[in-house]
């Protein structure tokens, strides 16, 4: 594989997952925006709901009264019957029979309400729990990209940290080196010197042995020698 191949298999690479990240990005721009929608779509479904309830006790209000007016008659068409008012007992069982037209369409509209109520409960219950898993989940990405993001600015600057340790690691020892060389180097003037001035000489002849000091013990003993 050529240089020219390798370079454009690298900067071809480098394009797809740049282009990769953006699709990404822009995958969950999407999701938040769906999330968010659809979290007003269920605050419109419950108050949906809130008016159908209102209207299904409204409905088994009404469907009450009406039953107690059912109620209320027909004692009122039994007292007629008891006076012997079939005339004003026919009116009054008409009248029953319109109530009850109207109780059964009331119970008919209650059933609705109920069932309504019931179907749109668990259809927002259910699409709670959704979404709850969905921002979870989009939640979960979020927090694992932002995680890996930081391993990656770490890593990158761990390596960059050992790069300059190691390059400060040879600078060090290259100071050392010289250092020493400069050191090896006063020691030998320090002893030419010595050399010229013939101290280099004593120096030799005390380390083998040969010359050694005077101590202040032969200096007293040579002048009791000399009184002697």
């Amino acid at each position: 594989m050529s240089v020219w191949t390798r370079l454009f298999s690298a900067v071809k690479g480098g394009v797809n997952e740049a282009a990769e990240a953006a699709a990404d990005s822009q995958a969950l721009r999407i999701l938040d925006q769906e999330i968010r929608e659809a979290g007003n779509e269920l605050r419109r479904s419950e108050e949906s709901l809130t008016t159908i309830i209102a209207k299904q006790k409204l409905a088994k209000r009404k469907m009450d009264d009406l039953n107690a007016s059912v109620i209320e008659h027909e004692s009122y068409a039994s007292q007629a019957l008891e006076k012997g008012d079939e005339n004003l007992a026919l009116e009054i069982a008409e009248k029953i029979a319109d109530l009850e037209t109207q109780r059964d369409t009331e119970q008919e509209f209650l059933a609705q309400f109920e069932s309504s109520s019931m179907s749109l409960r668990k259809s927002i219950k259910d699409a709670k729990v959704n979404l709850r898993r969905m921002k979870q989940q989009v939640d979960t990405v979020k927090a694992t990209a932002s995680v890996q993001k930081a391993q990656t600015a770490v890593s990158s600057r761990h390596l960059g940290a050992n790069s300059k340790m190691k390059t400060a690691a040879d600078s060090l020892e290259r100071i050392r080196s010289k250092q020493q060389e400069r050191q090896a180097e006063l020691e030998a003037a320090k002893e030419l010197a010595s050399d010229e001035s013939g101290d280099g000489l004593g120096a030799k002849l005390k380390a083998a042995g040969i010359v050694g000091s005077t101590s202040k013990e032969d200096i007293l003993a040579r002048i009791r020698a000399k009184k002697g």
